[in-house]
């Protein structure tokens, strides 16, 4: 652990930032100690992007100030960030795949001489470069012809070779295999003995306990807390991070009954795709309502994009109905009579030039191809039943969707797949970013689709609303399915305690 009575290396407060009146960040203080690795951790719209955009000067802060070794600086930019020794590699490499590792390491500065660049020297750099991450390549073969995991170590190696005092580690091990963690983990291990300190931005719970020694956790853009890893255990940051206090987490199923198992519409079996998500067992039946909770990153939404075949599985085996199907795409899956309401309304969803009308009829559509096109009568007449059935509001079927509520945006989603009368209906975050009222009224009919028949698979951060209507739900913790809960068992300690991956009686006490 690095000592904890020196100054900070790199200390950030009063960060604020707000876009067209919507706060972002709302004072927050950050501090980061030589030699350390610190976990900076949230939900979606916690605010960690945001920071280390100001920090990094790719987004101009508001108000705050920045200290870096005592000395208060403020890049406009992230060359200016890199030259004042702060330095970020993000998820999705930002190198030239197409050119050499040696090429990577050293693009802008390649040792020349007379004007002519000395490939020998810069590959004879490169090497010995790499070499001191342990790491021996070819580093004349081109970067995309390394694993995500040595494409990264080489991004780290740039940073570090720019003077880097601080490094910034945005979701790194996202799409990187066991074996590929250790070997990045290694190398965060080697540069905290080298006195960098480390921002490392991840959802994965056990990895933070693995490496880290410090936890920040932001929530709605404000400081929720900080503290050393030893000091907060798993618990106490899941609820940190999700905002939820002991006494608030009392709520149990009392909305409605049991009901009976309905017949079965789909079973995956050892259903998942490597690098993505774990294979996973899931059984889906009529009049059922099965929830997904987790945190952010947890493999909610892979799990609905693989029943959806938004992503192809690469193992297990699909039964819809009693007979072997193959899901492949999502319009395999909409001729299997699934429907899909994604997460992202506004970039997956809504076709935000599109009216109204267009965007109900969109998916029906779709199913019946384009040598069946429905005729304006059969469209005016689907949007009218739908807009009167949901309420949507305004109830004009040529008003362009982009101009309405997210609520009613939604509705209109809902009643996309609803024209198709499908067997299965896919909710990811239903409820997320809407009023109170049209969060009533989609919770309403979630339950009267549940009553009519409907097999449901709902993903929610809202642990009271998947307690009030899932018959069943699954909980996934580091892209994996790691607990299941059913009727008197589910209530929000029960979540809790699964997501923290601590015994229920620990989450009551």
């Amino acid at each position: 652990m690095p000592p904890t009575d020196h100054a900070p290396l790199l200390a950030l407060t009063g960060f604020s930032k707000s876009f067209a009146g919507f706060i972002a960040l709302d004072r927050v203080d950050f501090t980061l100690r030589a030699g350390e690795i610190h976990a900076l951790l949230g939900e979606n719209g916690a605010g960690k992007s945001t920071l280390i955009k100001t920090m990094t000067g790719v987004v101009a802060r508001d108000a705050g100030s920045m200290r870096l070794d005592g000395v208060e600086v403020a890049p406009r930019s992230a060359e200016e960030a890199v030259k004042s020794g702060i330095a970020t590699v993000y998820q999705e490499v930002n190198l030239a795949p197409n050119l050499s590792v040696a090429q990577n390491l050293f693009l802008g500065r390649q040792p020349t001489r007379f004007g002519i660049v000395r490939e020998g020297e810069m590959r004879r750099r490169a090497a010995a470069l790499l070499a001191e991450f342990g790491l021996a390549i070819d580093v004349a073969a081109p970067l995309e012809s390394y694993s995500v995991a040595i494409q990264h170590i080489v991004a780290i190696a740039r940073a570090v070779d720019q003077s880097a005092r601080v490094l910034i580690l945005d979701e790194p091990t996202a799409s990187l295999d066991a074996h590929e963690v250790e070997v990045l983990f290694a190398v965060m291990r080697q540069l905290r003995a080298r006195g960098i300190g480390i921002v490392f931005v991840t959802h994965f719970l056990d990895q933070v306990y693995a490496i880290c020694d410090r936890i920040t956790v932001l929530r709605n853009g404000k400081l929720a807390g900080s503290a050393p890893v030893g000091e907060l255990p798993r618990l106490d940051l899941v609820r940190l991070m999700l905002g939820r206090e002991l006494s608030e987490a009392t709520s149990r199923r009392t909305i409605h009954a049991e009901s009976t198992a309905g017949t079965e519409i789909a079973t995956f079996r050892a259903v998942g795709k490597a690098g993505y998500l774990a294979p996973f067992d899931l059984t889906l039946r009529a009049g059922h309502v099965v929830g997904l909770a987790g945190l952010l990153g947890s493999g909610r939404t892979e799990t609905v994009r693989l029943v959806f075949g938004a992503e192809r599985a690469d193992s297990g085996s699909t039964e819809v109905a009693g007979r072997p199907a193959a899901i492949g795409s999502p319009r395999e899956a909409m001729a299997l009579g699934f429907g899909y309401c994604p997460e992202e309304r506004k970039t997956e969803g809504i076709v935000a030039e599109l009216t109204v009308r267009e965007n109900i009829v969109l998916a029906l559509q779709a199913r019946r191809g384009a040598l069946s096109p429905l005729s304006r009568r059969e469209q005016d007449a689907i949007a009218a039943k739908f807009i009167r059935l949901l309420d949507i509001r305004p109830p004009d079927p040529e008003r362009p969707i982009g101009l309405l509520s997210g609520g009613n945006q939604q509705k209109a989603l809902l009643a996309r797949w609803l024209a198709t009368s499908p067997r299965l209906l896919i909710l990811d975050e239903p409820t997320r970013g809407i009023d109170v009222g049209a969060h009533a009224e989609i919770i309403g009919l979630i339950r009267d689709l549940c009553l009519e028949g409907m097999a449901l698979l709902v993903v929610s951060s809202e642990l009271e609303e998947l307690v009030t209507y899932a018959d069943e739900v699954v909980v996934l913790r580091d892209r994996a399915h790691v607990a299941r809960l059913a009727g008197a068992d589910i209530d929000v300690p029960a979540i809790l305690a699964a997501i923290a991956d601590v015994p229920p009686a620990a989450s009551a006490a």
